[in-house]
């Protein structure tokens, strides 16, 4: 079956036919900053139109939290002018075509998924570090996102009930230590401030404030994974992300993994999939979910 996937992002929307997970007419478009929600309704009008004819059913990856078919966030500022945006709704104006939505994290797990001996791996879980963190979660075969479409927002669970304030308002989440971002408010205050990315090299050179800074986040990321190990039973785990891929830092995971007792260790892989796990993904689920003659159920 024919899909057409979407993969709406803070900056950038994606879209492309996909079929058997092969990807074709692959366009990207940035995410309307002006009156946005307006805008958005006008570019989801226009790519229905322009891959009109050309496919079986539409799959859409979007950042936040989809609820309902609504758009929305933990921190809702996130999101400005698109917070509480209608999606499936918006898209439905345009195609009488099956429509699956969910949360880009949880579609690139999906995706991640796919590389897997899934009848062997029932518990996976997937973690992006990267300006933020965040996560999909599979258990007995099956990616979490019912009721509310928070399942695998990790990145908010807690980290240090005395670390500094999350973007969604609770204190010491994982995000808030381990992030790029959360690097970037360290780094940006040193003597001689630099970027997320220099921290890394400076880490590499065994700089000293540096390699402290990237070992706290790779601990809060081994305590993550811990916690989902002894939570949730996961036998893998991938990590991705821009923080999570960098050189050396998956490294850091596994020692900080190691040094726990043995009953919290879980086996690690990098990412494969890059910057189009998020339509691979929804493809793939939207197609299991909506199709797939044992499942049933709806898909919003």
């Amino acid at each position: 079956m024919r899909c057409l996937a979407l993969d709406i992002g803070g900056t950038k929307i994606a879209a492309a036919i996909v079929q058997e997970g092969k990807i074709t007419q692959r366009q990207q478009i940035s995410t309307p900053k002006n009156n946005a929600a307006e805008a958005l309704h006008q570019s989801i009008a226009l790519l229905l139109t322009e891959y009109a004819e050309q496919f079986d059913y539409v799959a859409v990856a979007s950042t936040g939290i989809i609820n309902q078919g609504i758009l929305t966030a933990l921190n809702p500022k996130n999101l400005g002018g698109l917070a509480e945006f209608p999606l499936k709704a918006s898209i439905a104006r345009h195609t009488d075509k099956p429509i699956g939505l969910l949360n880009d994290v949880q579609a690139a797990a999906y995706a991640e998924y796919q590389l897997q001996g899934r009848d062997k791996l029932a518990n996976f879980a997937f973690i992006t570090v990267s300006t933020g963190v965040g996560g999909g979660l599979i258990v007995n075969h099956q990616l979490l996102t019912e009721p509310n479409g928070i399942s695998g927002h990790i990145g908010h669970t807690l980290a240090d009930p005395n670390g500094p304030l999350c973007g969604c308002g609770r204190r010491g989440c994982v995000e808030a230590i381990a992030a790029g971002r959360a690097i970037e408010a360290v780094s940006s205050t040193w003597n001689d401030p630099c970027s997320p990315k220099e921290v890394f090299e400076r880490f590499r050179k065994n700089d000293e404030k540096a390699t402290a800074l990237v070992a706290r986040s790779a601990l809060a990321i081994a305590n993550l994974v811990a916690d989902l190990k002894i939570s949730m039973d996961m036998q893998k785990i991938a990590i991705g992300g821009s923080v999570g891929l960098a050189e050396g830092y998956l490294p850091l995971i596994q020692q900080f993994l190691n040094e726990m007792p043995e009953v919290y260790h879980c086996d690690l892989i990098p990412a494969q999939f890059g910057q189009d796990a998020g339509l691979v993904g929804a493809a793939y689920w939207v197609k299991d979910f909506l199709f797939a003659p044992l499942q049933g159920g709806g898909y919003d």
